[in-house]
């Protein structure tokens, strides 16, 4: 079990405006089965959020990788593989954004919204 959550790189400073769309790849096992390490996730800034996005999210100064869970007005980021601990957040202004799409290849993207 991770004592910390897996980290993912913030795009390069001067590579594009903070609200652009970009992409990143998914490093670790904590979403599989869904999301495989390597995988290239597509992540928009400005996506409506709401229970159950796959969200990157910025922690103790770190940028993680779960699935929102929403739960009596409190915020989780879960992981997908239960050898990982989910992670209770303050709300949504910890979110840096919503994953839009997936995929390793053209012909097997996925889109999220």
């Amino acid at each position: 079990m991770s004592e910390r959550p897996e980290s993912l790189m913030p795009p390069i400073e001067g590579s594009c405006s903070g609200r652009e769309v970009f992409a990143l790849r998914a490093l670790g096992d904590s979403m599989v089965p869904e999301f495989e390490h390597g995988t290239v996730i597509i992540i928009d800034p400005e996506a409506v959020v709401k229970d159950g996005s796959y969200v990157i999210a910025k922690v103790d100064g770190e940028f993680i990788f779960r699935q929102l869970q929403i739960r009596n007005e409190k915020y989780y980021l879960q992981p997908l593989n239960d050898l990982y601990e989910t992670i209770e957040i303050k709300g949504l202004d910890d979110l840096e954004g919503v994953i839009v799409q997936s995929g390793s290849r053209r012909k097997n993207m996925k889109k999220y919204t």
